[in-house]
């Protein structure tokens, strides 16, 4: 199957279900939650979708806990907005990209001096 192919199927499941969990899901448990990316499999039979939850690590786990429950009701909105042979099993996976670069910009603030960052605002002002 043509890579292309792969990636129009996966920004459509992206589509799809972060739509779905932004107006459909009534999970208390599924909410801050950004699907970031989606990896399908080169026979359109199993969609890694990669979600971004905000707060902390217990919330994080029962927001992916949830969206696993809410997997059937996913994978049967799939089957009727997307006409494919067979409809993706979906899994959640936790990306923690957003996490990660929090915490590097928190890293880097405490690291730099405060006056590398006012003389590159300065230089920006004097540019405009």
């Amino acid at each position: 199957m043509s890579q292309r192919r792969v990636l129009k199927v996966a920004e459509a499941i992206r589509q799809v279900v972060s739509m779905a969990i932004l107006t459909e899901i009534k999970d208390p448990r599924v909410r801050d939650v950004t699907v970031t990316f989606v990896e399908v499999s080169a026979d359109l039979r199993v969609a890694k979708v990669h979600v971004s939850v905000m707060g902390d690590d217990t919330h994080q786990n029962l927001t992916v806990r949830g969206l696993e429950s809410a997997a059937g009701f996913l994978q049967a909105k799939l089957a009727r907005e997307l006409e494919l042979r067979y409809t993706p099993k979906i899994t959640f996976l936790l990306d923690q990209g957003v996490k990660r670069s929090i915490e590097i910009a928190k890293i880097l603030r405490e690291v730099l001096p405060p006056e590398a960052e006012n003389t590159s605002e300065e230089d920006i002002e004097t540019v405009e």
